[in-house]
């Protein structure tokens, strides 16, 4: 089922929000906290963030490990803008 232009739009914006608190907690513009927080899991460096988002986010199943990898692929860009050449796992 295709989302609506509307529910796209709201969740750019959440995006856009997510990727701008990650800012200010000094993490790259363009990464949202749940992303930040996967990699931080993954490299053994912090685990309690990404136990919390998901805890949090309990009926979203794996939360942040797939904000990752939305971020890996490029998901909340425009199609223009996904080189998927350059995809990199």
């Amino acid at each position: 089922m295709k989302e609506s232009k509307v529910w796209y739009h709201v969740k750019m914006v959440l995006i856009a929000i997510d990727q701008f608190v990650n800012a200010l907690l000094l993490g790259a513009c363009d990464e949202s906290l749940s992303a930040r927080a996967w990699r931080h899991y993954k490299d053994g460096s912090r685990k309690w963030p990404k136990i919390l988002i998901d805890a949090i986010l309990f009926f979203d199943k794996d939360h942040c490990e797939n904000s990752y990898l939305s971020e890996i692929e490029r998901r909340q860009y425009p199609p223009e803008y996904r080189d998927q050449n350059n995809i990199r796992i």
